[in-house]
């Protein structure tokens, strides 16, 4: 079964940031997660656990896209 783990930070409009998980089957709608952070830096620090966690389990991480 393939899967995915996609994160991302964001900011709020006031002045908060949200990390955004989101996870599911591919090819199918996912679960989504966000949780606000008081700073970038805590909300920085989160994803990288995060990160580190999922690649744990064998996700990988893939290049970021310029958009």
């Amino acid at each position: 079964m393939h899967r995915f783990y996609a994160l991302q930070l964001a900011p709020t409009l006031f002045g908060e940031w949200i990390l955004i998980a989101e996870w599911g089957r591919i090819g199918s709608p996912g679960a989504v997660r966000q949780k606000v952070f008081q700073s970038v830096d805590l909300a920085k620090a989160a994803l990288a656990r995060r990160q580190a966690v999922k690649i744990g389990w064998g996700y990988r991480q893939l290049p970021q896209s310029s958009a």
